[in-house]
């Protein structure tokens, strides 16, 4: 039976690199179905106990939540905003965990940063390993991406042969 990758970049800009990084991750896995999401489809009012009493729920943080269920693996490449999550992604995060705050319901989960600079979004990273488990995320791995421009390019992917050694690494060591 093929198995299903959920694949997204933790960010909503229209040109994310680092949704670029997680199709290109959710690529590198072989007989899956990958599907990627796009957090500008989840688009929600920003997080308030005051929203939820008032209007419940929005439909979309359903639907991410469901999405997430019917993976086998989920990807997700995180956006480093001044050290921490993007406030798209964190909406979404804020948003489902009140369906479940295990949201990422114990799916097999690889984490995944870039940015242009040197250190690759490793704040961020290092935030979500820690902070992942705890919604419910089984992580089988991260990776951080430094220096995107100079490390991936749309065509080829990685090109720097040791970091993509590095990831293929991590994705063989995954069993789907």
């Amino acid at each position: 039976m093929t198995k299903k990758i959920i694949a997204f970049g933790a960010s909503s800009s229209t040109n994310s690199i680092n949704k670029q990084l997680a199709t290109y991750a959710a690529s590198q896995f072989e007989n899956t179905d990958v599907e990627v999401l796009d957090l500008n489809d989840y688009e929600m009012p920003i997080f308030s106990l005051d929203k939820e009493s008032k209007n419940g729920i929005p439909e979309l943080a359903k639907d991410f939540f469901n999405k997430i269920g019917t993976a086998d693996l989920v990807i997700v490449s995180l956006a480093e905003h001044n050290g921490a999550y993007s406030t798209a992604f964190k909406n979404i995060f804020d948003w489902t965990s009140r369906i479940n705050p295990k949201f990422f319901q114990e799916k097999q989960t690889l984490i995944l940063a870039t940015s242009p600079g040197p250190r690759g979004g490793l704040t961020v990273l290092e935030i979500a390993k820690n902070r992942f488990p705890f919604q419910g995320a089984d992580v089988k791995g991260s990776f951080s991406l430094p220096s995107f421009n100079d490390n991936f390019n749309a065509n080829e992917g990685i090109t720097n042969e040791k970091l993509k050694s590095d990831l293929l690494e991590i994705i063989q060591s995954i069993e789907l």
